[in-house]
């Protein structure tokens, strides 16, 4: 409880009901079709980044595009609706998006080709770790001691004109709230000239529960466990759909400040989150 005596959201779960018999045969038919577009695809980029690697480096001309057609097709298997208003920009600089699910991951990759800024622990988590690994995802680590490397990592993907992909509330919610932004990623903008070349896009993210069902249905946050949320977005007889918004792009050194830009990103991810969700 909180000190006023309400409950946080955090310590509200969802309930999840163990799938009936045609539950379960959901689950099997996408589950089954989902892993094998999913895994073939990793194989397929994996064997193309072989040759792609020794001729274009850091560069990756072909393999997103492997990532994006497999992310797109997961929500036709999953039967979820994705809609998507404004367009990705096309100048080099990088994304920033508000943070609710694991499903993030898919929405995102599938509407533009990015690399996700994620971190470290994920890298060693069973299946999704080989994932984020083959499809470019930069680690960071949560120490102090290793900001400059991070910070080196960073400026070297964004000038081989990587777009990275960032989630500056830093944790996953229930899909009802946009958190605080937190501005220490942004200061990798504000580097050695990076400023006056970058651009950084907002994009929210929207969740639309299935109706009748609870609001937070496709949220996942705290210590919810994956195997259960993905088998209950697999089982579900009725889907909800899932909305991405393109923002305005906004040049770096129009912001006096990584705070100043965090802030700015925020408010505009907020204000149409907030309306969305009403």
């Amino acid at each position: 409880m909180s000190a006023a005596g309400h409950t946080d959201w955090r310590e509200v779960p969802i309930a999840v009901e163990r799938p009936g018999v045609i539950g379960w045969a959901r689950v099997g038919l996408r589950g089954g079709m989902l892993g094998l577009v999913t895994y073939g695809g990793l194989v397929l980029l994996l064997v193309l980044r072989l040759i792609e690697r020794p001729l274009f480096g850091q560069a990756r001309p072909i393999t997103p595009f492997i990532t994006q057609g497999v992310c797109k097709l997961a929500f036709v298997l999953m039967r979820l609706p994705l809609t998507v208003s404004g367009r990705p920009m096309r100048q080099k600089g990088a994304v920033v998006a508000n943070h609710s699910s694991w499903l993030d991951i898919f929405t995102l990759n599938a509407v533009q080709r990015v690399y996700f800024v994620s971190k470290a622990e994920v890298a060693g988590w069973p299946a999704i770790g080989w994932l984020a690994r083959a499809t470019g995802t930069v680690f960071i680590a949560r120490k102090g001691t290793e900001a400059k490397a991070q910070q080196e990592l960073f400026e070297e993907r964004l000038r081989a004109g990587h777009k990275l992909c960032f989630f500056p509330e830093g944790t996953s919610t229930d899909a009802l709230r946009v958190l605080p932004f937190k501005s220490s990623l942004f200061q990798a903008f504000y580097s050695h000239g990076l400023d006056r070349v970058m651009f950084i896009q907002p994009v929210t993210v929207i969740y639309h529960a299935a109706p009748g069902q609870d609001p937070r249905q496709y949220g996942w946050w705290g210590d919810m466990a994956f195997g259960p949320h993905l088998l209950m977005t697999l089982a579900a007889r009725r889907q909800g759909r899932v909305e991405v918004i393109f923002h305005p792009e906004v040049p770096v050194d129009a912001f006096p400040s990584r705070k100043d830009l965090a802030l700015h990103c925020e408010r505009v991810i907020r204000a149409s989150h907030s309306l969305a969700v009403e």
